[in-house]
């Protein structure tokens, strides 16, 4: 089954379904693993106990959730006002330990995010970020679970080299980096190029279609994201674990499956347990 080949993220589904009914559909569907997005209505960190226990156990029983997903949306740990990182920080938190209870080994963030018309610089803002990172990193430890920055182009280090090199002035090993491919692509980053420079914190691959005009992620097919030489580039740096489609679609799962199925006939690999 070509969905057996990558994890799903819920975010087209997020403003209109509950995870515990969206995850169980789209295993109904072959899907084995789960990124959620953290929205009101669908997951948030008041969720009622019953419903906490019912994902657990779908959790339990056959499918894996790999990450928590905040859409970076209402938030910023790199906003000038102190009250919004604040305000940020008490969200995040509340995430990490969502992501806990839910055994998510990972949860995906930005960077923070600066004024498009007027921007700070980046020597301005990683104090910011960094001291984000100095109150999230321990709630995250403490969880059982570790934080994955993403490259993200709204980000005020929208490419790869900046966020690896600031991670590495950092210096915390545990922090992992979710590379996706569509926001590579919008901002013109050599994809390739990208994986190899996440070396070793390379945790979760993400994938969705865009063009470079006009910021997206869509169903496979519908922008010109070089997905026919990515199982390549994910081989040379040793990537087996799923790649996780990260696709926006109101069709939501006929959009996912033949996403799916394009890239499937593409050659993307199956991941070691579903081998055969």
């Amino acid at each position: 089954m070509t969905t057996e080949l990558f994890g799903c993220n819920t975010y087209s589904y997020m403003r209109a379904e509950r995870a515990a009914d969206c995850v169980a559909r789209l295993a109904g569907h072959g899907f084995r693993e789960f990124e959620l997005m953290v929205h009101p209505g669908h997951l948030w960190a008041d969720i009622p106990k019953p419903e906490l226990a019912r994902l657990r156990a779908l959790f339990a029983g056959g499918v894996r959730l790999t990450t928590l997903n905040m859409p970076n949306i209402d938030i910023n740990v790199a906003a000038a006002a102190a009250e919004m990182r604040r305000y940020s920080l008490v969200m995040l938190r509340d995430v990490v330990r969502l992501a806990g209870e839910l055994g998510a080994p990972g949860v995906v963030i930005g960077p923070g995010k600066a004024n498009p018309l007027f921007p700070a610089t980046a020597e301005e803002l990683l104090p910011h970020f960094f001291a984000a990172l100095d109150v999230l990193c321990p709630v995250a430890d403490a969880a059982g679970t570790a934080l994955w920055l993403e490259n993200m182009p709204f980000a005020f280090m929208p490419g790869i080299d900046e966020l690896v090199a600031a991670l590495d002035r950092y210096g915390n090993d545990d922090i992992g980096i979710v590379y996706d491919a569509a926001n590579a692509h919008f901002i013109d980053e050599d994809i390739h190029a990208g994986l190899k420079r996440c070396g070793s914190r390379l945790r979760l691959v993400h994938l969705s279609d865009t063009g470079r005009r006009h910021y997206r992620h869509d169903p496979v097919g519908q922008g010109d994201v070089p997905f026919a030489t990515i199982p390549a580039m994910l081989a040379d740096v040793g990537y087996t674990r799923r790649p996780m489609l990260e696709i926006i679609s109101p069709k939501g799962d006929a959009d996912i499956l033949d996403s799916a199925a394009r890239l499937a006939s593409l050659g993307f690999r199956a991941p070691a347990e579903v081998s055969t």
